[in-house]
């Protein structure tokens, strides 16, 4: 492709990744704001973010989400902090977008009850955190009210099921416009946007064969990249909550202080002694006490306010309010110090300033103030003590905690996303197509050769750095490589072919003995390799079914009934059914062929893998897929896959073959057969694979009819 082609395909690339994202934002603006209009208490916001991940992969459908909430709190600052939600929500629709796009009715029910789980349930955790450890009020909060009263839970989980239940109807009604929606999208229109480098980008790496083992390059620069700025949020966070904590306890301090002012200003410092002695009869006592009483209900963060003469036989009351906790003391009465008094007796005693005291008790958390009274010598005459309830500032520190993480978490996944896909572009993808291209270095054949070098040559890595020597290096070296590969590939085929030519002498050596069965073997062998190849093409199995497992069972498959050589020829060739013992030596084949193919692997010494297939063929050949084989009874997925592929190519033939017992059934009657038996006898994809492989079949068993 030249330059200016490579420019303009990357300025597509680009708008249709901005146009995607503009698109998925504005449609949760405009969903969210239309629920609003109708009055609606569902949400009805994701429809973008949902669409997106249809759409485009992760790249779009995290930064819609992401930046409909930084938009959306423009307005409603609340909003914002819900960012992770929906960026969670993202990545998990992502996850379910190629079944969704499908139409698999059960993974869009899971895919919808994952939404309403992590809006509802986790979302409703994070409004708890926000609000204080509170659920705060709403439509959802009087639906929890409801359900507590049916079956008593308890406010928080009520609170959680309501919160689920409405959100699942809401990403309901979300996933089906969101499908409706993709399903009336041009498909020329789908093509172009599944094919940018941005749609493979994934945001959790799945573990390759390649790197089980290893730190891949992808985790690496993911850490790197998720350590950088968790370092820097952490502590801007930490930094954070700290002034919030110095601001709103001095916020605390100065309404104390405020408060013990205004009391001070009414109390007359020449009248402390009567105020003592007389109470209630003194003159002004009650002004002052209506004062204390109007103050202590002024705040709910004023919890005690009081007026004491600190002496050194104790402390006497001159002023207290009764609160719903705490019964007053009486004027006059000398109690003994408390914690807070006696942590400052000596500036009390003296008549100093005191510090504002901070205590964590049976009390509670409290702030507590004094402000001295002084008379005219300037001599201090009481002191007045407000007491703060600082326990809302836990519940808001937790709450301001709660938003900076949630708004943390959402932006380090959209970052994290980024850096990856630059990072994919830039250093993984020229890394792995040069590690791609190097595996094909092991294929033995001279297309493949030919391809590997031409792939190499087409790659046309251009960084302008270390990974561009690096391909050019290894480009050189491949070229210099490939005589060698030749030679070395020349006599591998000839290694093979002895191989090959030796397996189907045995096999051949032990069909001769067996008179009914004509060419089974080769047939088998046959109908084997139409059916991995159906397989390939069906993506079944695809992680078992590597071009090499393929040529291994082909190879190996003509030795499936390789035991039979053990089986007496009276048995082997009798005209009638068999007797049961008869019927029982015949199974021993079985069993027998994994032992002779277990000798040969024990004379090979090192892992082969068509001797390895050869003895799951001939051991595991007659297992049925319900557990009622021979000769172990496995079942299902414990049958190995090439034993449950000969197991329905080894039926067929014997079907339409001729047998000293039976005629040959039609091609048509033995199709049905395997059909009905999916799911019993044979694996379901297998036979699958099989029926749908039906003209190629059909072409073996004729060509083989009229030999």
């Amino acid at each position: 492709m030249s330059s200016s082609n490579k420019s303009r395909e990357s300025w597509k690339t680009g708008l249709s990744l901005v146009g995607i994202i503009v698109i998925g934002i504005l449609l949760n603006i405009f969903g969210s704001k239309l629920n609003g209009a109708l009055g609606s208490p569902l949400f009805i916001d994701n429809i973008g973010t949902l669409l997106s991940a249809l759409l485009g992969g992760y790249i779009p459908c995290i930064t819609v989400g992401f930046f409909t909430n930084i938009i959306n709190g423009l307005s409603d600052s609340f909003t914002m902090y819900y960012c992770i939600i929906s960026v969670l929500i993202a990545v998990a629709a992502v996850s379910f977008a190629e079944n969704m796009r499908r139409l698999k009715i059960r993974y869009i029910c899971l895919g919808t009850l994952t939404f309403a789980f992590l809006g509802g349930v986790v979302g409703g955790l994070l409004t708890w955190l926000i609000n204080g450890l509170n659920f705060g009020e709403g439509y959802a909060v009087d639906i929890a009210s409801k359900i507590n009263s049916v079956i008593p839970m308890g406010y928080f989980l009520s609170n959680l099921l309501s919160a689920f239940l409405i959100d699942l109807v809401d990403k309901a009604i979300t996933v089906v416009i969101v499908l409706i929606i993709y399903k009336l999208l041009p498909l020329r229109l789908l093509n172009f946007v599944h094919t940018r480098s941005w749609y493979y980008i994934k945001a959790f790496e799945k573990p390759s064969r390649h790197n089980r083992k290893r730190v891949s390059l992808r985790i690496k620069v993911t850490l790197v990249v998720a350590l950088s700025i968790t370092l820097v949020v952490t502590a801007a966070i930490g930094v954070s909550i700290l002034q919030y904590h110095n601001s709103t306890v001095a916020e605390y301090e100065e309404d104390g202080r405020y408060a013990a002012r205004v009391i001070s200003e009414k109390i007359d410092p020449e009248r402390v002694n009567d105020f003592i002695l007389k109470g209630e009869q003194a003159e002004g006592y009650r002004d002052v006490e209506e004062l204390l009483k109007t103050i202590a209900d002024s705040s709910p963060e004023i919890k005690y306010v009081y007026v004491y003469r600190v002496e050194k036989d104790g402390t006497h009351v001159i002023f207290d309010v009764d609160t719903q906790d705490l019964e007053a003391d009486e004027y006059g009465e000398v109690i003994e110090y408390d914690d807070s008094i006696e942590k400052y007796r000596d500036k009390f005693l003296a008549g100093e300033e005191i510090p504002t005291d901070i205590t964590d008790d049976e009390d509670g958390w409290l702030l507590t103030v004094y402000e001295p009274v002084k008379d005219n010598t300037g001599k201090v005459q009481c002191y007045i003590g407000i007491d703060m309830e600082m326990n809302r500032l836990r519940s808001d520190e937790f709450a301001f905690l709660a938003k900076i993480i949630s708004l943390f978490l959402g932006f380090l996944i959209l970052i994290r996303t980024y850096a990856i896909w630059m990072a994919e572009r830039h250093i993984i993808k020229p890394i792995n197509s040069i590690a791609h291209v190097s595996r094909r270095s092991g294929y033995d054949t001279p297309e493949a050769r030919e391809l590997w070098i031409t792939m190499l040559d087409n790659l046309n890595i251009r960084t302008g750095d270390e990974i561009e020597t690096l391909y050019e290096d290894y480009r050189r070296a491949a070229h210099n490589t490939v005589r060698y590969i030749e030679e070395i590939q020349h006599k591998s085929e000839q290694l093979t072919k002895l191989q090959n030519g030796l397996i189907l002498v045995l096999a051949d050596m032990v069909e001769s003995r067996d008179q009914c069965t004509g060419d089974h073997v080769f047939k088998t062998a046959a109908y084997t390799e139409i059916i991995l190849r159906q397989m390939q093409i069906e993506g079944i199995y695809a992680d078992e079914l590597s071009e090499e497992y393929i040529e291994e069972v082909i190879n190996s498959a003509p030795l499936h009934d390789v035991g039979k050589i053990t089986v007496s020829d009276v048995i082997l060739n009798k005209p009638g059914r068999l007797t049961d013992e008869e019927f029982r030596i015949m199974q021993s084949h079985t069993t027998e062929g994994g032992k002779i193919i277990d000798k040969a692997i024990a004379i090979v010494d090192e892992d082969s893998g068509y001797l390895n297939e050869a003895k799951n063929l001939a051991l595991y050949h007659h297992e049925k897929w319900n557990g009622k084989g021979y000769p172990t009874g496995l079942k299902g997925t414990e049958i190995p896959l090439s034993a449950r592929v000969m197991a329905v190519a080894d039926v067929f033939d014997a079907l339409v073959s001729r047998r000293s017992y039976k005629e040959p059934f039609t091609i048509e009657k033995a199709l049905d057969i395997i059909k009905e038996d999916a799911g019993t006898h044979f694996d379901p994809l297998v036979a699958k694979a099989f029926l749908d492989a039906e003209e190629d079949v059909r072409r073996i068993a004729k060509l083989n009819m009229e030999l």
